[in-house]
């Protein structure tokens, strides 16, 4: 079946290649004819040739600038050194065009050169062209809340995952990386957490107008190293983006439905242009480090605390197991540990080339890259991903018939240690052994030692493919009305391996190969999609009415099978099967998802200053039951331009105003597929050669779709000639009908029940983006964007939460993301030992009455501020990233106090005898159980959680244009994660959750030329 979906495929994209071939053969020989015909004519009419430059306000040449004369289909390029030829009449008038570029306009007047110099467009942002999915709409007449990064932003960043370039551009989108190891996962929220699911606020992903699924493929168990699965948007290489687009309130998503419930992120890759074939290619060279290590204890101070543990406990012959202080290891060694196991350099390798070009009719592009990474970790260990992308379009000359072909395939290899060691290199003692013994085998210390890179004998390691194509056909019947046929094909493999070989035990145990373990994972998923689509506008009265009426078939499969193996005739045989004693299947199942809709949208503009938007839905999914699996979605918008109101058309200080406001319903079926149905798995027990099943879930046929009432009123204004640009939104989304598992009692037999909830949760914020342009000279150019989100997440409705299991897990009036715990009041001056209070004074501290104080983990507010600066030829541009928020801190890492874990340096301000006043417990090595017991109350309260709020220079990118004539040439610096301000002491503000790699600091440098 495989292999014939594969042939199916090959054999589309034939074709495609094929009708292309033969739409420019037949338009070649047409063109041929046409002008044989007119030759007469053409003879008749005296043209000039007009030759010339083009540069911009440096003199630098701008390649690839349109020249176009006025009103015809007539044209051409600029060449690499700016320059162009073209016939024209006297009177004509050329069009003179580049994107990043002011257009300009000359008369004919038979002149034979005509040297030009365009001007950067960093003014009128409202003509720029939005991507709004199914349609394009100018920014000055969006009535929806949109946001955009182009591709000058995206290819600055020394980054592998396109979700990285997003991180503190855009108001409203909350990107939170969760690893510093290469392949891991973001985490993404698009104006908060709408549904009570984790995994169900992911947004929709639109690729050149497929949806791609981002829900990790993989199975969950098999990545220690990441905690979360490899992310399958790291396929795509932000490289070959030509810009992302952010939809976020109802009148944007509502035409996606029930996709759109959590925000759209639109991606769209770089296409061909007309002029001659032009070679670019890059190679850049990076190094990554860790951003910071956490001030522990050395070793006289190490051995002082253990020390001072004994004594606290009454013990005075230190145990034999103390292999730290009773002489076994030496007492004056120290090793920093975490320079140690995490100090080592990750060298990165990228490189980039295209070819692109074509004639009016056709156009090009083909782009490949190739990125090599290694790790901080001792080892050999790397991550690999290649990929190459094809565009091409066709245009008939009469400019009726539009087709587009585009097909990205991308692969990827990652390899990994089983573990993260970030844990371990801080826990530790600094007194412990070396790691290896003179012969280079691993250290053990006669068996007192754990050795820490006994975790780097197992391995994580994925093999990912994935393939993206789509054709776009598009046919003008009139000047009003057009068809589109939109289809799309992804498909995606995906294979997992990890592996505990017996040498990660201690060989005095004796342990063999027989104890070696496999974990494989094999998955796949594949989906296409069609989707026709009709367009019709006409100019009624002084307006424009738009419409458009389409409707979407997708189809989406997969596969998996997990299997556990134990017990090898030899660890060099681990990977084989067919070599284990004990295979186990843990999971086989395959899926399927079939959705379909209609949508509709009615835009009606009135003088370009009333603009009202109409936009529905209907959904089918197969994941709800009869008489569920069909809803209703719609949005309306509106934008009113004031500043086209004659009372301010005129005015020298307000240049563009706009108050635009959206209301709508948008939903979901992020559920998984057959959750309605009564399930039954596989016992795996074989019982008189019969393997028997068991239920795993309960048939419930009446849940059905999540829903998402989005409200926003925003205002977008322009000063100075748009020299300065503000935009404030504020929005109010409701999501109910909550699909959760509602939880069963143990003696059902199962724990949840699928079902909707009647809970309401509640996200609201207000939005600001600023634009300004605050130096604009010939030579020197200064422009700055900030953004900020001020958001509330707020659980507004959950009927008898009191009783529900949800209980100690939610609060009315309180965000989703709270943990309930116990309010620490510091540390008993008398005892030594951490107190906290005893909110219903029975004398016991438990979860129910006692966790009361309540901890939001939601960002208070984040944002960002890029600045980009020219001077001739040079170009810098940098970006701060900054978040207001909380998070466990660097307790979380550590063990008690006094014990065999080394400390944070903090630790040595604690308590030493009655009456003293400190921050740390009394240190013990275990023995004072009440100490004990407090401390791990204390990782329940809000004494482990403080201030993890930072300011980030997220990224930096310095450029220099060498000046050459026949080629252009750019030298480039870059850096991601260079400094952190910030007063949280752990190892990274960012994350959340302790223990794994944090992200690194990259350093890259390169050239890149093109021809």
């Amino acid at each position: 079946m495989k292999k014939i979906l594969i042939n199916i495929g090959r054999s589309a994209l034939c074709y495609a290649f094929y009708f292309m071939l033969l739409f420019n053969v037949t338009h070649l020989l047409a063109n041929n004819l046409s002008i044989e015909y007119n030759a007469s004519k053409l003879l008749s009419i005296q043209q000039i040739n007009i030759s010339g430059t083009i540069t911009d306000i440096k003199g630098t040449p701008v390649a690839g600038a349109t020249i176009q004369i006025k009103n015809t289909n007539k044209g051409s390029v600029s060449d690499v050194d700016g320059s162009y030829t073209i016939a024209a009449l006297a009177g004509d008038i050329l069009v003179f065009s580049a994107l990043g570029y002011k257009s300009k306009t000359v008369l004919v007047d038979n002149q034979l050169t005509i040297n030009i110099q365009l001007m950067d467009a960093i003014t009128l942002l409202e003509e720029v062209t939005l991507n709004a999915g199914y349609y394009k709409v100018k920014d000055k007449e969006r009535t929806g809340s949109i946001e955009k990064i182009k591709a000058t932003a995206i290819e600055k960043q020394p980054v592998t995952n396109m979700l990285a370039t997003m991180q503190g551009r855009m108001a409203g989108v909350n990107i939170t990386q969760t690893t510093g190891t290469p392949g891991g996962g973001f985490e993404v929220q698009i104006r908060g957490q709408n549904s009570l699911r984790f995994d169900g606020n992911r947004p929709l992903y639109i690729i050149d107008g497929v949806p791609y699924a981002s829900d990790p493929i993989g199975t969950g168990i098999n990545s220690p190293v990441l905690p979360t699965q490899p992310s399958p948007l790291s396929s795509i290489n932000p490289s070959q983006i030509e810009s992302i687009e952010v939809l976020k309130d109802a009148d944007a998503t509502a035409i996606y439905g029930s996709r759109g419930a959590n925000g759209v992120v639109l991606i769209t890759t770089k296409k061909g242009k007309e002029g001659e074939i032009r070679f670019s290619s890059s190679i850049s060279q990076g190094v990554g480090k860790v951003t910071q290590f956490m001030n522990l204890l050395k070793t006289p101070e190490y051995i002082a605390m253990r020390e001072e543990a004994y004594a606290n406990d009454g013990i005075t012959d230190i145990p034999y197991y103390a292999y730290d202080i009773n002489g076994t290891w030496d007492k004056t060694r120290y090793t920093d540990w975490q320079k140690e196991l995490l100090g080592g350099t990750a060298m990165i390798t990228d490189i980039q080339s295209a070819i692109s070009g074509g004639t009016a009719q056709t156009q090009f592009l083909l782009s490949g890259n190739f990125n090599k990474q290694t790790t901080v970790y001792p080892g050999d260990f790397g991550y690999k991903k290649g990929n190459v992308l094809l565009n091409l379009s066709h245009t008939t000359e009469n400019k009726k018939f539009t087709s587009t072909v585009s097909v990205g395939y991308t692969s990827q290899k990652n390899n990994q240690p089983r573990m993260d060691l970030m844990r371990e290199a801080v826990s530790i003692p600094p007194n412990a052994p070396a790691l290896y013994n003179d012969d280079g085998s691993l250290n053990w210390e006669n068996n007192t030692f754990n050795n820490p890179l006994r975790n780097l004998e197992g391995l994580y390691e994925v093999k990912l493919n994935d393939m993206i194509a789509n054709m776009v056909l598009s046919y003008q019947f009139t000047d009003n009305l057009q068809l589109k046929i939109n289809t799309g094909y992804t498909t995606l493999n995906n294979n997992e391996t990890t592996t505990i070989p017996s040498t990660e035990y201690n060989p005095a145990y004796g342990l063999g190969a027989e104890f070696s373990s496999l974990i494989a994972s094999q998955a796949t998923r594949e989906s296409w999609i069609i989707e026709p689509q009709l367009n019709w506008n006409k100019t009624i009265g002084k307006g424009k009415l738009t419409a458009l009426l389409g409707s979407t078939f997708q189809s989406q499969k997969g596969n998996q099978l997990v299997q556990y193996a134990f017990g090898f005739t030899s660890n060099s045989l681990i990977y084989n099967l067919a070599s284990a004693s004990n295979v186990y299947t843990l999971t086989s199942e395959e899926s399927a998802y079939k959705y379909q809709a209609f949508f509709t949208r009615l835009n009606y503009n009135w003088q370009e200053k009333y603009i009202v938007n109409l936009t529905g839905r209907r959904d089918g999914s197969s994941r709800f039951g009869p008489g569920k699996q069909f809803a209703n979605f719609w949005a309306v918008g509106a934008a009113w331009l004031f500043s086209k109101e004659k009372v301010l058309e005129n005015s020298k200080i307000l240049s563009f105003g706009k108050l635009r406001a959206s209301y709508g319903i948008t939903g979901s079926d992020q559920i998984g597929d057959y959750q309605y149905l009564d399930n039954y798995i596989s016992t795996g027990i074989n019982y008189n050669g019969v393997i028997g099943l068991q239920p795993a879930r309960l048939f419930n046929p009446e849940f059905g779709w999540e829903t998402n009432k989005k409200m926003e009123v925003a205002l977008e204004a322009g000063f100075l000639k748009e020299r300065v640009f503000l935009t404030t939104a504020w929005y109010n989304n409701r999501s109910s009908n909550q699909l959760s598992g509602m939880p069963l009692p143990g003696t059902t037999g199962f724990t949840s029940l699928q079902s909707n909830m009647d809970a309401t949760v509640q996200n609201s914020g207000i939005e600001v983006t600023l634009r300004t342009v605050n130096i604009q000279k010939d030579e020197f150019s200064w422009i700055s964007n900030f953004n900020s989100t001020w958001a509330r997440n707020k659980l507004i409705e959950y009927p008898d939460l009191e009783s529900s299991t949800y209980a100690n897990q939610y609060v009315i009036g309180q965000p989703l993301n709270i943990q309930k715990v116990y309010h620490f009041t510091g540390v008993d001056p008398q005892t030594g030992i951490y107190t906290f209070k005893d909110v219903n004074d029975d004398g016991m501290l438990t979860g129910i009455e006692d966790k009361t104080t309540i901890k939001d983990f939601n960002p208070q507010y984040f944002g960002g501020l890029q600045n980009q600066l020219k001077y001739k030829d040079w170009q810098l541009d940098f970006l701060f990233q900054f978040v207001k928020q909380i998070n466990y801190n660097a307790a979380s890492y550590f063990g008690l106090p006094g014990s065999q874990t080394n400390q944070p340096v903090n630790v040595l301000n604690h308590w030493q005898q009655s009456g003293d006043i400190a921050p740390y417990p009394i240190l013990t090595d275990g023995s004072n159980s009440e100490a004990v017991a407090a401390y791990y109350k204390y990782f329940e309260s809000d004494g482990a959680i403080s201030d993890a709020s930072y300011i980030r220079l997220k990224n930096i990118s310095l450029t220099y244009d060498v000046p050459l004539k026949k080629y252009q040439c750019k030298l480039f610096l870059e850096g991601q994660n260079l400094l952190t301000f910030t007063k949280y002491e752990g190892a990274d503000p960012e994350f959340k959750s302790a223990g794994f790699l944090p992200p690194l600091r990259v350093f890259s440098a390169g050239v890149k030329v093109s021809f």
